[in-house]
C-alpha cells in the first residue's frame, strides 16, 4: 500500500495491529512502518480503556513482549522484546535500552488513556529487526509507571504486574 505525502512522492507502508485485553481493560496498538529514503520508523498509536479504579490514573509502562502469546496472567508473553546486540530481554536490567521499549502511556481519571509514539529500534516489514522473526510479539500494558532506569531482575522498575497484553499481527 502506498500513502501520499505532502510533498507529492508515495512511500510504502506496513500495518501491523493488536487488540489489547486484561482484566477490566481493552484497547487497540496499531503500527504503521514508513520507509523513508533508506530511513525506516514505525509508528506506535495505543488506546486503552479500563474500568474504574483498574488502572490507576498516571504513567503506565508500555513494551512490546517478546512472545505472541497473551494468557492471563501474561507471563507467555515472555521478556522485553530485545533482539540484540546485548539481545537481554530481563524486563528489569538493561533497560529502557530493549529495542522493544516505548514511552509510557497517560491514564486519565476515566481510565482511557493513548500513547503515539515513534520508534527506529524494531520494524514490521521483513528484516533483521522485524518482530515476526522468532514467533511473533506482543504488546504490554502494565500497572505501575515504567521508571526508565535499569534495576535488579524481578525489581519492577520497568512497571511491574502485567494488567493488559495484545498479541501484535500483521495486517
Amino acid at each position: 500500500m502506498l500513502v501520499e505525502w505532502p510533498d507529492g512522492q508515495e512511500y510504502e507502508i506496513a500495518k501491523a495491529h493488536a487488540n489489547i485485553i486484561g482484566d477490566g481493560i481493552y484497547g487497540t496498538a496499531d503500527f504503521f512502518e514508513m520507509q523513508l529514503g533508506t530511513a525506516t520508523w514505525v509508528r506506535v498509536l495505543v488506546r486503552i480503556n479500563s474500568e474504574q479504579g483498574v488502572l490507576k490514573p498516571g504513567l503506565h509502562g508500555c513494551h512490546l513482549h517478546e512472545k505472541g502469546i497473551c494468557e492471563v496472567p501474561f507471563m507467555t508473553a515472555g521478556g522485553h522484546f530485545d533482539l540484540g546486540p546485548a539481545a537481554n530481554n530481563d524486563p528489569d536490567v538493561n533497560h529502557p535500552f530493549h529495542m522493544g521499549d516505548l514511552p509510557n502511556i497517560e491514564i486519565k481519571e476515566d481510565g482511557s488513556g493513548q500513547l503515539n509514539a515513534i520508534t527506529t529500534r524494531f520494524s514490521i516489514m521483513d528484516g533483521p529487526i522485524c518482530i515476526f522473526n522468532e514467533g511473533g510479539a506482543s504488546i504490554m500494558i502494565h500497572g505501575n509507571h515504567d521508571q526508565c532506569v535499569s534495576g535488579p531482575h524481578k525489581s519492577g522498575v520497568s512497571g511491574g504486574p502485567r494488567s493488559g497484553c495484545g498479541v501484535i499481527l500483521k495486517i
